[in-house]
């Protein structure tokens, strides 16, 4: 199998990684939705309904691999194994956590870990209907973007922001210092080890549109000490010369860059249009490698102008605002490009839809999909996204390259 390799947003996808949201999503309730970072709470049947398709789609173009399926043969490998269990011991110390950890199965041992334990609370505890927590699940880990980051044959590991996500980098971690699927030239960076609030960086700002040039967006989960130790990475590692960085907006609707932009095709992308365009534009910096000083630019696409890289955008949510900003809110910017000019989006987004058509693609519905002519030239195909959305992301969110074609 060849090596981990990604050197654009767009070149055909060969492999990806995904995780099928399972019961640990269950742990998000009314009262637990902030510490686990949702704004709703989701339908556990209907979001593994619609991550199906998801899934269905992504095998008619590429090697799909499951999380639990490939942890669960990592954990055989006894090296693997006992990093998992210190690391998981880290998290929650004492209660014997490890010796329960290291008497558990393999399948038992990746329920553990990816859904969490619970433990018999005493007396008080029962009657007053607390529950314990001795292992944390993890709700967010079907946004496998986020957690690893993939950039020719590197791979850094993600240093997520909040505390509720650190064990996905564990988990990820050991996938891609594990299994042969996941082989890579090396680990820049292990954010599993990071621990400063001021140094994080998360998959979703990192976009690594061409083998030489990086598109990032400084946010609230991927710091400018996390940035500028990743731009000093890359220009050391790889044959990245330039980051040209997004300062994004404050907002709960725009966590991660690609919640505001993705590239779909050559010279094409769907942006959120106030956050690029107009008076409202946000600021765009670029670093080179060799040059201490950061310039600023006028705007989002003459910054990619100065660095050979035009995109004209598609509007997300058309031309109005109010549609715009609703399909924004509903990852309608979070897609995945499958090959130049095919991607994946949610169906619910009709106007950014009817944006795409104007641009001369065609719209189609994941379930008319045939296999003996798969699309190859302007098509957005759709699924439902009424409840995965619900998470906070899109397609792009819960997809990982492992492999591109170079293009």
């Amino acid at each position: 199998m060849p090596p981990v390799e990604v050197a654009s947003e767009i070149g055909p996808l060969r492999s990806v990684l995904v995780h099928t949201p399972g019961r640990e999503i269950l742990a998000v309730t009314p009262g637990t939705r902030e510490e686990y970072l949702y704004d709703d709470i989701i339908d556990l049947e209907a979001a593994e309904s619609e991550h199906k398709v998801l899934v269905s789609v992504l095998q008619r173009y590429a090697e799909v691999l499951e999380v639990r399926d490939v942890l669960g043969e990592v954990v055989t490998i006894p090296d693997a194994r006992q990093m998992l269990i210190a690391g998981a011991d880290t998290f929650v110390p004492g209660d014997g956590l490890a010796s329960r950890l290291s008497d558990a199965s393999a399948d038992e041992l990746v329920t553990m870990l990816i859904e969490g334990e619970t433990e018999e609370v005493g007396p008080l505890g029962k009657v007053l209907n607390e529950a314990h927590v001795s292992l944390p699940p993890l709700p967010n880990l079907f946004f496998t973007r986020d957690i690893g980051i993939v950039i020719g044959p590197d791979v850094l590991i993600g240093a997520m922001r909040y505390e509720a996500r650190w064990s996905e980098e564990l988990l990820m971690k050991a996938l891609f210092t594990y299994h042969d699927a996941l082989r890579n030239r090396g680990i820049l960076y292990d954010g599993s080890i990071e621990r400063r609030l001021d140094r994080s960086l998360e998959g979703g700002d990192v976009h690594p549109v061409r083998d030489d040039l990086l598109v990032v967006g400084f946010s609230n989960r991927s710091s400018a000490a996390g940035l500028d130790l990743l731009c000093d990475l890359v220009f050391a590692n790889t044959d990245v010369v330039d980051v040209v960085v997004v300062v994004m907006p404050g907002e709960q609707t725009a966590i991660h860059l690609d919640m505001l932009f993705t590239q779909v095709d050559e010279g094409l992308c769907i942006v959120s249009p106030h956050h690029f365009i107009g008076p409202e534009r946000l600021a765009v910096l670029h670093r080179h490698k060799g040059q201490d000083s950061v310039r600023e630019h006028r705007d989002f696409f003459s910054a990619l102008e100065t660095v050979n890289f035009p995109l004209e955008p598609v509007l997300c949510g058309g031309s109005h605002r109010t549609a715009q900003e609703r399909e924004q809110w509903a990852s309608g910017c979070n897609l995945l490009t499958l090959r130049p000019g095919v991607a994946l989006a949610y169906r619910r987004n009709e106007q950014s839809l009817r944006e795409f058509e104007r641009a001369g693609f065609t719209i189609l519905p994941a379930d008319r999909l045939d296999d003996s002519a798969l699309p190859d030239q302007k098509t957005i195909i759709t699924i439902s996204g009424s409840e995965l959305v619900r998470g906070g992301g899109g397609p792009r969110c819960m997809t990982l390259p492992l492999r591109r074609d170079t293009f």
